[in-house]
């Protein structure tokens, strides 16, 4: 054989080599985020450079001499802040998309606004990610808006949190000053969520525990900030979860094909299966499943397929194809939690557009619960909410919304609330439950629980929640509040200490009990729960 063949053969194979090993590698999207100068921007530059993710045309553009130094100086905060508002102000506005891979991993980065104008901006880019970074300036502490953005990426349901806390070449690398942050962060994360957090010293401008440990910080032996990318775990089996196809589009090239497709945003389906088609709810069985590349046996999340059924069934798009045997919830009213983002505020009973997954459909926000405080994280009773206010808010819809609780499925429990006159996108909600509608009245009897904080009262709020009742769980100890509450029939989680009987209505301490399962049993003795068919007792 010519030594030219040989070559060209060995070549051909060595690329096909290098593609099967990047495509065996697992995929982590992170989000940066931050307040306004905590140097967001450099640090993704920075990593990009120390990985050896640039090309030397990107590094000469945004390389240059400043007056008084002798060597040309590189701005990596230019390698992601593209817009020329940007570069002239120095400052992230929109969300920049980065995509680069190690040996170990492949990464798409959101490298997202800190001003808090762009909160909106900072809520998008996190949304899809599996791990959020947190910026924190050493000399600042934590800000308002570090505060926000850890508060939002856990109503995200991110399950990893990085306090990367940067210039620490500014507090010469104080191991006091980091410690201090490091214990603060802990404790506010530790209030809202159960997301898993690491810390780590960096300095983003000269490169320090980035991606080479440094020896500045003799007293820090965690990772550097790549390796814990590398390293930490994001796989999450939603092949397994119950299947969720929001149909996009009806296929019909001739009178002999009609599929429906759309991707597969949970769950997995083998040609035969039988399937539920919602909200018509009849069934049918996959007659087969096609796809670009041709026709497959099964299809997994996040594949976009289209499946043709045996049956002549009336969907059309808007409509979601579930697993029968796991169908998702369905109500005409929701309780979520909402990111206003629009300057006008939220007006209750006025009509919005709700957009969930492939359906847009008439609503209005009936009641705002409470408004979190970011700086204390206190629940505030509010009639409205304003441009970044976070809150809890009941909303009804003109027909059922077949969903997931955003906790157990992204995709399924989120919607964006559309202004109907301005298209404009209002806010982002991420769904808690729905609301049972009986005109028999409820099932159970308004009562006051004193639920603990944090998980404990999570964990009581997903038990009552499973038994049929309607909860709200809230920090606020308002009287006129709670009372407003308990005279819908509700059963109030209230995570704090109150004052008030609640005039008449059940108040029982969670803390009395040893698990949720023995305050369930309770609550039947006393007859707020209803007592379960078959119990002799």
């Amino acid at each position: 054989m010519p030594t030219e063949e040989l070559e060209v053969e060995q070549s051909a194979f060595a690329i096909e080599e290098f593609l099967e090993a990047e495509a065996a590698k697992d995929l982590l999207r992170f989000s940066t985020a931050g307040s306004v100068d905590d140097g967001k921007s450099t640090l993704i530059g920075r990593l990009l450079y120390d990985s050896r993710n640039v090309y030397e045309d990107q590094v000469r553009a945004v390389t240059g001499t400043q007056v008084g130094e002798r060597k040309p100086t590189i701005d990596f905060a230019l390698l992601t802040d593209g817009l020329r508002a940007e570069r002239e102000q120095g400052i992230t506005i929109d969300v920049a998309y980065r995509y680069f891979s190690t040996q170990e991993r492949k990464f798409i980065i959101a490298d997202t606004p800190g001003h808090e104008q762009y909160t909106r901006n900072m809520a998008t880019g996190a949304s899809t990610a599996d791990l959020a970074i947190i910026l924190i300036d050493a000399r600042k502490g934590i800000l308002m808006q570090s505060r926000r953005h850890a508060y939002i990426a856990s109503l995200l349901g991110i399950k990893h949190l990085v306090a990367a806390i940067n210039k620490m070449d500014l507090v010469d690398f104080s191991e006091e000053v980091y410690r201090k942050i490091e214990g603060e962060f802990r404790e506010l994360v530790g209030q809202f969520g159960s997301a898993s957090l690491t810390t780590i010293p960096v300095s983003a401008l000269d490169g320090d525990n980035v991606v080479e440990r440094s020896v500045r910080t003799p007293w820090y032996s965690g990772p550097t900030l790549l390796e814990h990318l590398e390293r930490v775990p994001v796989w999450t089996d939603v092949a397994r979860q119950p299947l969720r196809l929001p149909v996009q589009r009806v296929l019909r090239p001739d009178q002999n094909y009609r599929g429906f497709a759309g991707q597969i945003s949970a769950g997995t389906v083998r040609k035969g299966d039988t399937i539920l088609a919602l909200p018509s709810g009849r069934t049918s069985r996959v007659a087969s499943i096609t796809t670009f590349d041709g026709d497959l046996e099964e299809a997994s999340a996040p594949l976009s397929i289209a499946l043709v059924l045996e049956d002549e069934l009336d969907i059309s798009r808007g409509d979601l194809i579930a697993e029968p045997a796991r169908p998702p919830q369905q109500a005409t009213t929701i309780v979520a939690s909402l990111v206003w983002f629009d300057g006008q505020r939220l007006e209750a009973n006025r009509p919005y557009l709700i957009k969930h997954g492939s359906q847009t459909l008439p609503a209005r926000v009936t009641r705002v619960l409470y408004r979190t405080n970011i700086q204390t994280l206190a629940e505030e009773a509010v009639s409205s909410l304003g441009m970044n206010d976070v809150g809890l808010v009941e909303v009804e819809l003109t027909r059922p919304l077949f969903f997931d609780a955003y906790a157990e499925n992204r995709a399924s429990g989120s919607f964006i609330l559309i202004d109907p006159h301005s298209n404009a996108t209002l806010a982002a909600g991420m769904i808690r439950h729905g609301v049972a509608k009986d005109e028999e009245g409820p099932k159970h009897k308004a009562a006051l629980v004193l639920a603990g904080a944090g998980t404990q009262s999570r964990a009581l709020e997903d038990v009552l929640l499973r038994e049929g009742a309607a909860v709200v769980r809230t920090r606020v100890t308002a009287e006129k509040t709670l009372r407003g509450l308990l005279a819908l029939g509700l059963i109030v989680l209230v995570e704090g200490k109150i004052d008030s009987d609640a005039l008449g209505f059940a108040v029982v301490d969670a803390a009395t009990f040893p698990d949720a399962v023995e305050l369930v049993e309770y609550l039947r003795i006393i007859d707020v729960l209803p007592t379960v068919e078959g119990d002799q007792r």
